[in-house]
């Protein structure tokens, strides 16, 4: 009996010792109605039931990691032994014993069911019989029925130091486990970041938007090869400085078509036209004279100017600019602007003024420039909108950034909100681009319905592991790419 507690001592120390060592892991406990047989493996039947008898088990469970359990079970039960002198079961006696025992589980997440295997030492007290140590392995299975709840079968052959005491012990009962062990269902166990600086920019992994690719604080560490503000991965034109507007690219002719998109980047035209000048392809008057070589575009004429024999001087709408010069002849408008209004004083003419009743400048475009803080905010909001893990379910610490959003999107009007979905490459990339879109409407459906932002101001799209901004490769790129990005876009 002293070597049995001895063993127990033994046990519970080292069971303390781990779990100092891995709090994140859980402890558990177990009840088991036990079928011991200690006459089938010495001599006696294995169809012989009636020397089957009952007895009864404790166990203490610890967690080591998903596949590994330390299993410390305390038994006890009233058991046949076979006496081979007389042929029967008469060796009547009370058992009592502790293992210590590790169990190996092959853990899928998907499963109900988790079979193991196991393997351990014990010590066994005998009233009829000296103390031995046995060796048990076996199999068993874990039923899961609920959070930390498992129904548990499990079979042992106990191989016995001393002769004759070979035994086999089969248990039925429930196994509950304390606390919540770490998640590793859906993603890898991540290791914990260290404060490092992997691109020597002066800024920690942690807070560096882009911290494989030295950049600038100011562009939370992200590079600006065109050193127009942007950081690259913004950046539609990183090579050739541009404007925030058109996402990095210039505007050479500002006609309000990022040069990127303009078919004619050095000549002002229409979006209708591709950036190009509508008159290079318009005859007004039809008179078989283009408008861009006809002096009297609202008039039928003649070679070689377009203007009728005796020309006529038309200012229709009496603003005191001729028609043939009047890019808006139907609103009365200055010379310096070709005959153009500005209606909302800020310097640029309604033809180019995206804005026109709104104050504006012309890096924006004639709408009103966006303030660096709000930029800077909604670069933030592209990491600090978190979701349930492999759904598009916000988490409730994303609720401030949504509504700093929306009060940013109250304060310019004249700008609406594109809401973009971003995934890494794990899993399909049909599932990637769901999940990305379902993000994004999330996001969108917030800022309706907590917000009151019309839906006219906002829309959403996914783009699912299309567009990284990191690699793959590694934990740390996959973080970055898993993003929603917000854009504000003149109206």
């Amino acid at each position: 009996m002293k070597q049995l507690l001895v063993i127990c001592l033994i046990v519970i120390m080292s069971t303390t010792t781990i779990e100092a060592q891995n709090p994140q892991y859980p402890l558990g406990i177990s009840f088991k109605s036990l079928f011991m047989d200690y006459q089938s493996q010495n001599g006696g039947s294995i169809t012989d039931f009636s020397a089957y008898h009952y007895g009864f088990e404790i166990g203490l469970h610890k967690n080591i990691n998903q596949n590994l359990n330390l299993v410390l079970p305390i038994k006890a039960g009233v058991v046949n032994q076979y006496n081979a002198a007389n042929n029967d079961n008469c060796l009547h006696k009370n058992v009592y014993g502790a293992d210590i025992q590790a169990q190996y589980q092959f853990y899928r997440p998907d499963t109900k069911v988790t079979p193991y295997v196991l393997a351990g030492l014990g010590g066994v007290n005998e009233s009829e019989g000296e103390f031995n140590l046995q060796i048990p392995f076996g199999v068993g299975l874990h039923f899961h029925i609920r959070d930390n709840a498992y129904f548990n079968w499990q079979s042992e052959y106990r191989y016995a130091l001393s002769e004759n005491r070979n035994n086999l012990h089969h248990g039925i009962g429930f196994v509950y486990l304390f606390g919540v062990p770490q998640a590793t269902d859906l993603i890898p166990m991540e290791e914990k970041d260290e404060m490092m600086d992997s691109d020597g920019d002066g800024l920690e992994d942690e807070i560096d938007l882009c911290p494989q690719i030295a950049g600038p604080a100011a562009l939370k560490g992200c590079p600006d090869k065109d050193e127009d503000g942007i950081p690259d991965y913004r950046d539609d034109c990183p090579s050739v400085a541009g404007i925030g507007i058109f996402k990095g690219c210039p505007d050479t002719d500002g006609d309000g078509i990022s040069d990127n998109d303009d078919e004619c980047p050095n000549k002002a035209g229409v979006k209708e036209n591709n950036g190009c000048p509508a008159e290079d392809m318009m005859d007004t008057d039809m008179d078989g004279i283009p408008d861009k070589l006809d002096e009297c575009p609202n008039i039928k004429g003649v070679s070689p100017n377009g203007c009728p024999k005796k020309p006529v001087v038309a200012d229709s709408d009496g603003d005191g600019v001729p028609d043939s010069s009047d890019k808006c002849p139907n609103s009365p408008g200055i010379a310096a602007f070709g005959g153009c209004p500005d209606s909302d004083g800020d310097g640029i003419d309604d033809s180019r003024d995206r804005c026109p009743n709104t104050p504006g400048t012309v890096a924006a475009g004639g709408c009103p420039e966006i303030a660096s803080t709000d930029l800077s905010l909604l670069e933030v909001a592209m990491r600090a909108v978190t979701f349930d893990t492999g759904k598009a379910t916000l988490k409730s610490e994303s609720s401030p950034i949504l509504n700093q959003i929306a009060q940013i999107l109250n304060k310019y009007p004249n700008y609406n909100l594109v809401i973009e979905g971003h995934t890494d490459n794990v899993g399909s990339a049909i599932n990637n681009q769901l999940l990305s879109e379902r993000r994004a409407q999330a996001c969108y459906e917030y800022l309706r319905d907590k917000n009151n932002i019309s839906f006219s101001r906002m829309t959403h799209t996914g783009y699912g592991e299309s567009r990284p901004v990191s690699s793959n490769d590694n934990l740390e790129g996959r973080k970055l790419n898993r993003r929603v990005v917000f854009n504000l876009v003149p109206r």
